[in-house]
């Protein structure tokens, strides 16, 4: 005994897009079941009348139970009153593959000659208007899968898709050796440009991927413009690669130079001694050695070189020699804002603490009160104190960094009366 009523329902797999049900002819009240990611599309002798979504439907068709094989019999016992389902897949039908069933020729931008490429890739594609897919790709099939969209879709998408790639790569003069950076961007060109000819057939084309560009690696002159390109940009690295070595090796010599001085002085401050001091260590080492040392020796003031360096004689000898004849001693022009030594011309910090020097011309000088930068002069003009030493003997002008007074010969600073 034949069923009253029939329940129909998808039967498929999730990869198809379209898929008829194979219960044809079924009676009146026969119950339709639609999933929420799905769409039925109902027809009746050849026409297409309705589309149910989500949920469960009754279908009335002219086929009336029990009676029906009454108005079968003239037609061989099959029913004059046609209907079928089709249903539709609606979810994003993802990593669909495509490929250039041929090669893109086209003429390299940056290079000017001939070329050959290939290209691969994946889409995602979803049906938006199902009667106008079954109307102008479905037709009476059964059934459509990913293959089959892919099959139906290769004509225009290959043709299309060619035209499109070698129409990009010329606007936008990629270079073949570095088309792969550019994959995102053309896959988003290509995209764009894509969309309508699917829309035309109720699909969109949710996302458009070029994962592949394929080279003609066997090509002779490929090879030989790709080892031009990479001989090039290989030079300018190079380049680019001695300029930082350039560029570090300055910067640790400098660091080097000042780890030096600020060690120098360091030593120095521990040892109890100063740069005029070592200087005239020095000088009194040359003399030693007979460089001048027998006219120093002619003027009485040898014995006080190489004996007394370091206190009040030597002091004297050393300031006497500095005038007297053309030593190696550096000139100052400064004295060091934090110890009060002085700075040799030109010297960023100073030997005898490390401080860094601000650099002063002939006319400029760093008062000892404010440490700021003002004119040569008696006063200072950041905080007006006196910048001209006076002896507290005579008062007459005392020259800077002096220890006795040119007049009185009295010492200047501490005890007066040494």
């Amino acid at each position: 005994m034949a069923n009253i009523a029939q329940v129909i329902k998808y039967e498929g797999d999730n990869s198809t897009f379209v898929w008829k049900h194979p219960c044809e002819d079924f009676n009146t009240t026969s119950q339709l079941i639609v999933h929420e990611s799905q769409e039925a599309v109902f027809y009746m002798n050849g026409q297409l009348l309705d589309c149910f979504g989500p949920g469960r439907h009754t279908l009335e068709t002219e086929n009336i139970p029990l009676i029906r094989k009454f108005f079968n019999k003239p037609y061989g016992d099959n029913s004059p009153f046609h209907c079928e389902v089709y249903f539709i897949n609606k979810t994003e039908q993802m990593a669909i593959k495509w490929g250039t069933d041929s090669k893109i020729e086209y003429m390299e931008p940056t290079y000017n000659f001939p070329i050959q490429i290939g290209a691969s890739g994946e889409m995602n594609l979803r049906v938006t208007d199902s009667k106008r897919l079954l109307v102008k790709i479905v037709g009476t099939e059964g059934d459509l899968t990913q293959a089959g969209v892919v099959q139906k879709f290769r004509a225009f998408l290959m043709t299309k898709f060619k035209t499109y790639l070698s129409t990009y790569i010329r606007n936008n003069s990629v270079n073949i050796f570095q088309i792969d950076e550019k994959l995102t961007e053309i896959s988003e060109s290509l995209h764009e440009m894509l969309t309508g000819d699917f829309e035309e057939y109720g699909v969109s084309l949710v996302h458009f991927f070029v994962t592949t560009i394929v080279k003609p690696e066997d090509d002779s002159t490929f090879k030989r413009f790709k080892e031009l390109y990479f001989r090039q940009y290989a030079d300018i690295a190079e380049a680019r690669l001695r300029q930082n070595v350039d560029i570090i090796e300055q910067e640790t010599e400098k660091q080097k130079m000042i780890l030096e001085a600020e060690g120098l002085a360091a030593k120095r401050q521990i040892e109890g001694y100063t740069y005029q001091q070592e200087r005239g260590f020095d000088v009194a080492e040359g003399f030693a050695k007979n460089e001048g040392g027998e006219n120093m020796a002619g003027l009485g003031i040898g014995l006080g070189v190489m004996t007394g360096v370091g206190g009040m004689v030597g002091g004297m000898v050393n300031d006497s020699i500095g005038n007297a004849v053309n030593t190696n001693t550096p000139k100052t022009n400064s004295n060091c804002p934090k110890c009060g030594n002085p700075v040799p011309e030109n010297a960023k910090f100073c030997l005898e603490c490390g401080t860094k020097i601000e650099q002063l011309n002939e006319n400029e000088m760093i008062c000892p009160h404010c440490n700021k930068k003002t004119p040569k002069g008696k006063f200072c003009m950041e905080c007006g104190s006196r910048l001209q030493l006076v002896c507290p003997n005579c008062g007459k002008d005392v020259p800077d960094g002096a220890k006795f007074c040119l007049e009185c010969g009295k010492r200047i600073g501490g005890n007066t009366n040494e």
